[in-house]
């Protein structure tokens, strides 16, 4: 109704699963990292949970369009079931034949042996099963406890079945019951998807109308897109039916922009905020009542009712260890502070040699402890810190380099930066990247530090400094130190235009040969019309987990140039 009159193609806001309007969030991909990383693991389960509306089925929808092509997919939606309806379900959607053994008797022997049977089969023929069921909050324990008995289904060398359950936050608590401890045990990856960020949800609301074929500003006020954010928590289907109405709203009073007025009257309508305000003014008299008995505790104590805190404090005294120097983090442990303490002392020992009579720098070497790794290194906007990253790409960087991306620019490498990246990402990405850490009471008075991550093997890292010492360590003690903002490099020909790849005739015309190159054909053979390209880019990206909005920005011409086959270095074993 409203859609002629934003200039909208059609409602962007519609709740049905349409997959031109998918948008992955860093939480999502998140989620879709942690379901591929269960295809490779061997068999075993893997939990997703997530709010009503949070994206589930959109990661889900996701994972199907990735599944590789070796894989056999069974996909049970309605889990309200009987461990005889379940076994049978399963064998119907993996096309097993199955019949009981007493005509009108069907046992569960009766599914099971034919479905072992096909397991074995598919597993000689190099296949894989993979079993997804949604809405797994609702089956019954004894359900879960056959899909247990499923993962005994094995070869010598690996489970037969991968399941996948998804569903509601309760799934968790269901797993983690003590009936259930077998089953928890062999969950081998989950991940529960919170809702949007106020930054997503932004991002959510324009990707939506830009696909639903705005091309002017937003249609909502900042303080309406606040307001969104505030009374959905987040939520995208809550998004979806919110914005739906106060564009409704506003078509209705013949304005053009949706107000934070609007939002609030959309909301009343949508959501029946009148009950949720009562609900809210009860959390608040429980929240007084609280702080009063609080209050009156704490006015006991000043009274002396009850015993003092020191006494109490004493019964339940902990011994402390001694304290650790203040530049070593607190993760690392006591022989690593001592090593640093140890190291500090040497350096400030050899300072006091003239410069003349120094030795000759010995080569790089393996540090023997963070502390002492990240005392040595420099900041992370210095050109040193970038030289590491610039060698693993066979490209050399000047000393005096004030912008080390513009340095690297003529020998056909790009930067590109973020400040939100996550451990999934890194992997995804399989490049070297220069992380920006924050040691407590660092050398640089608070600045990061930059340090090139060489490699990323499960749960282990390699770190290599400015001057080549590399440092390998857990990702555990690493993750503490850094805060998302990393800077990699990514290859690119010489007339590559620096914005859209495809305004000029010559980028559009690597991006199609590139796309060809990584499977990726037009729908129409021959067709090399921008609407064509947009087509495919958008079908890349949403193979590979990234916002599909068509554009070929520098995440998706990375994962481009990798699907390309173009040579580059990578994360996973350092080469």
């Amino acid at each position: 109704m409203y859609a002629a009159f934003f200039g909208l193609a059609q409602a962007p806001f519609s709740i049905a699963p349409d997959p031109r309007y998918l948008f992955m969030s860093e939480r999502h991909r998140e989620a879709l990292a942690h379901l591929l990383y269960g295809l490779d693991a061997g068999g075993g389960f893997v939990l997703l949970t997530g709010e009503i509306g949070t994206g589930k089925t959109t990661v889900c929808r996701c994972f199907l369009e990735q599944m590789p092509a070796h894989c056999n997919v069974a996909y049970i939606f309605n889990p309200k079931l009987t461990v005889p309806e379940l076994l049978r379900s399963i064998c119907d959607e993996f096309g097993v034949t199955h019949r009981p053994a007493v005509p009108g008797a069907e046992t569960v022997k009766d599914c099971l042996d034919p479905l072992n049977d096909f397991l074995l089969g598919q597993h000689a023929a190099g296949r894989n099963n993979v079993l997804i069921i949604d809405e797994a909050q609702n089956l019954a324990p004894d359900v879960l406890e056959q899909l247990r008995l499923l993962t005994n289904l094995e070869t010598s060398e690996r489970k037969l079945l991968q399941i996948i359950l998804i569903g509601q936050p309760e799934l968790r608590a269901m797993v983690a019951a003590p009936e259930l401890e077998q089953l928890a045990q062999r969950v081998i990856a989950r991940y529960h998807l919170d809702a949007l960020s106020p930054q997503e949800t932004r991002q959510y609301i324009a990707h939506r109308l830009s696909v639903a074929g705005l091309q002017g500003p937003l249609p909502f006020a900042q303080r309406a897109l606040a307001r969104v954010h505030a009374l959905t928590g987040g939520v995208p289907r809550r998004i979806n039916l919110l914005c739906d109405r106060a564009l409704l709203g506003a078509y209705a009073a013949g304005v053009r922009e949706v107000s934070d007025a609007m939002v609030r009257k959309a909301a009343r309508e949508v959501f029946d905020a009148g009950a949720a305000a009562g609900q809210g003014r009860r959390w608040l008299a429980t929240a007084a009542g609280l702080m009063g008995l609080v209050a009156l505790g704490w006015l006991g104590w000043a009274m002396e009712w009850w015993p003092p805190l020191s006494t109490v404090g004493e019964r339940a005294s902990v011994q402390v260890p001694a304290q650790v120097p203040a530049q070593v983090p607190a993760q690392v442990p006591a022989q690593t502070a001592a090593a640093a303490a140890a190291a500090s002392a040497a350096a400030s020992a050899a300072a006091a040699v003239p410069e003349a009579s120094a030795p000759p720098p010995a080569p790089p070497a393996r540090a023997t402890s963070l502390a002492q790794f990240l005392a040595a290194q420099p900041v992370a906007d210095a050109p040193p810190a970038w030289r590491p990253l610039a060698l693993a790409w066979q490209a050399s960087l000047p000393a005096d380099a004030a912008d080390p991306c513009a340095a690297l620019a003529p020998e056909g490498l790009r930067c590109w930066r973020s400040r939100r990246a996550s451990l999934s990402l890194l992997r995804q990405l399989d490049r070297p990247v220069l992380l920006t850490l924050q040691p407590p009471d660092g050398p640089h008075g608070g600045r990061g530090v930059g340090v090139m991550l060489r490699r990323l093997d499960d749960g282990a890292a390699t770190l290599q400094g400015a001057d080549g010492t590399t440092l390998d360590l857990p990702v555990a003690e690493l993750a503490p130190l850094w805060r998302g903002e990393i800077a990699t490099l990514w290859k690119a020909p010489a007339n590559l235009p620096a914005g859209d790849v495809a305004a000029s005739a010559a980028g559009a015309a690597w991006l199609g040969r590139q796309l060809a190159l990584a499977g990726v054909a037009p729908a129409t053979p021959g067709d090399v019309s921008p609407e064509a390209l947009r087509a495919r880019v958008h079908q890349f990206q949403l193979g590979q987990g990234l916002t599909p909005d068509g554009q070929a920005g520098p995440l998706t011409l990375m994962l481009l140039n990798r699907a390309a086959g173009v040579q580059e270095p990578r994360l996973r074993g350092g080469s």
